[in-house]
């Protein structure tokens, strides 16, 4: 079946895909197969992480999906979202905020010799370091996510070791290639996780 770039939940039978997207869509799909086909053995994920999915398939459809957690019920209002702080010291319209920080010498004399003095440094130098732990943040979050559909669906598969050891090396051509032979489904949806992991973004990249 041709799955979606981007995938909310995704369900197997067995090596198969039956369904992904919404996670009422799958869960009718999975339930609808399973009144087909009393043995069918049903795997969900949650497209992203890649943990489990639990759903209680007893009962009709309506019973199912009447069990299923609505996101919309969680949506926080606008005054919930944005809880007041106090503003302190700086320029509070925007968004500056003067605190106390505690260094050396020989650091201050290094940040006043910086284009735009000390605090203009020091903003600098915090992006930096926000954009590249949030880079390996994620490439981490992509490659664990990777691991636990491997895990569930080709832990038997032929490979299996040696494409985890490329998915986390970074080794996207060895990758791709470890899994050609697992099946279509889990091949297709293993790789498109593994990507996320071996994407970097531009600004993360170095030259």
């Amino acid at each position: 079946m041709v799955l979606q770039p981007d995938i909310a939940t995704i369900a197997f039978d067995g090596s198969r895909c039956i369904a992904s997207g919404d996670l009422r869509d799958v869960a009718r799909a999975a339930k609808e197969l399973l009144e087909r086909r009393k043995d069918a053995s049903i795997l969900v994920f949650d497209g992203g992480t890649s943990h489990p999915i639990d759903i209680d398939f007893r009962g009709t459809i309506d019973d199912v999906l009447a069990r299923l957690p609505n996101n919309n019920d969680a949506t926080p209002t606008s005054d919930d979202a944005a809880p007041a702080t106090p503003r302190g010291p700086g320029r509070p319209k925007l968004g500056v905020v003067a605190r106390e920080i505690t260094l050396l010498p020989r650091h201050w004399d290094w940040l006043a010799q910086q284009p735009g003095g000390a605090s203009v440094a020091i903003r600098k130098l915090v992006e930096e370091a926000r954009r590249t732990g949030e880079e390996g943040n994620r490439i981490r979050q992509a490659q664990d996510a990777a691991y636990r559909f491997m895990s569930a669906m080709a832990g038997n598969a032929p490979h299996y070791e040696d494409a985890i050891r490329a998915l986390f090396a970074a080794d996207a051509t060895g990758f791709e290639k470890l899994i050609a032979g697992w099946p279509a489904d889990v091949r297709s949806h293993a790789s498109r996780l593994a990507e996320r992991a071996f994407r970097r973004h531009p600004q993360a990249r170095s030259g």
